[in-house]
């Protein structure tokens, strides 16, 4: 005799229907949960009691030898976690490109171990580059005014005329070179601060010819000739004086890095929605390793150089800022002897 009833086949179906619905509410649990850790930006590992990963989020995965350096440090600072204290650790990875890791350990109550991995590659660039930043600015500004001050002592102690002359013309350029530092320093920071300025609609000829223009003297000074290709109507929506400022900087820096009897070429044209300007140079080129960080301020490749041609060092991080005020961008190529040439995108806005 069967004494399965309905009313037992009803509820049975009821209770499986309810395991399954709760089955599909945990899944779709996990999942949210896997994804909001997904969406983190640090790297999350959990470990569970018996040492196990039970979850290991996106960011937590470096890949190639970068992932094996990292878990080397994970297990060591999960077994001094497993003694009850946190534990950190920070790991410099080479590259390229390098990075700056922040790895930390911390015991869970259920006996389980919580890793974390913070990227500080770019906090330690930006304190690197403040650091370097109060370091130039101290040095570029207190070199003229001690040299003037040494000058100006030599002068009082003297009565010959021929050295006062020869002495205060020597103290018009250092004048020149803190002035110009400040100046550039002044420029810098109004870009910083007014962002874009005024829009309107900017002929990238007008652009050229003006940045050329402005850049003339000093070409005529060094020896280098600047050709500008005419730009064939090209049209941008931004601001007049700063697309000047910055490719008269790029040429400044061309001419300046050219060789005597060199040629620094001026172009533009057009490419997937962007006005590309690009000045190209025959000079002696940037070596890899400093390829990264010319467009910080006060850096230089070659400070003797920049010593004698008169550069502050802050033209290109002018160049970088004005890019981005524009929502466009800057980049190089250059190989040491070779040359470079340097490439500035500013998109082009529908009307």
């Amino acid at each position: 005799m069967n004494r399965f009833s309905r009313t037992d086949d009803s509820r049975f179906r009821q209770e499986l229907d309810d395991a399954l619905q709760a089955s599909a509410t945990a899944a779709a649990e996990a999942q949210r949960l896997r994804s909001a850790l997904d969406a983190v930006q640090a790297g999350i590992i959990i470990v569970d009691a018996k040492g196990v990963v039970v979850v290991r989020n996106h960011a937590a995965v470096l890949g190639g030898h970068a992932d094996l350096l990292v878990n080397d440090v994970v297990g060591r600072l999960v077994e001094k976690a497993r003694a009850g204290e946190a534990a950190e650790e920070r790991l410099n990875l080479f590259g390229p490109p390098i990075r700056v890791l922040s790895v930390r350990a911390v015991p869970l109550p259920d006996g389980g171990i919580l890793a974390t991995i913070d990227d500080l590659s770019e906090r330690a660039r930006l304190d690197a580059v403040r650091t370097d930043f109060v370091s130039n600015i101290s040095h570029e500004l207190k070199t003229p005014v001690g040299a003037l001050a040494l000058l100006a002592e030599t002068i009082m102690d003297s009565d010959d005329l021929e050295m006062h002359q020869r002495l205060a013309s020597k103290m018009v350029d250092e004048a020149h070179r803190a002035a110009g530092t400040i100046d550039d320093l002044l420029e810098l920071s109004r870009i910083e601060l007014g962002g874009q300025g005024e829009r309107d609609d900017v002929s990238i000829t007008a652009v050229l010819r003006d940045a050329a223009a402005r850049q003339g003297l000093t070409a005529e000074s060094f020896g280098v000739a600047v050709e500008v290709s005419e730009a064939n109507g090209l049209m941008v929506k931004g601001n007049r004086l700063q697309l000047v400022s910055a490719v008269s900087n790029l040429i400044d820096n061309a001419v300046k890095y050219s060789n005597r009897g060199g040629v620094v070429r001026v172009a533009a044209g057009s490419s997937d929605g962007a006005v590309e300007i690009s000045v190209a140079d025959r000079g002696v080129g940037i070596p890899a390793r400093d390829i990264d960080r010319i467009f910080e301020r006060f850096y230089r490749v070659d400070r003797a150089r920049s010593r004698d041609t008169g550069g502050t060092g802050l033209g290109l991080a002018i160049v970088r800022h004005i890019a981005t005020n524009h929502g466009g961008d800057v980049a190089v190529r250059s190989r040491e002897g070779e040359g470079s040439t340097f490439t500035l995108r500013i998109p082009i806005e529908e009307h």
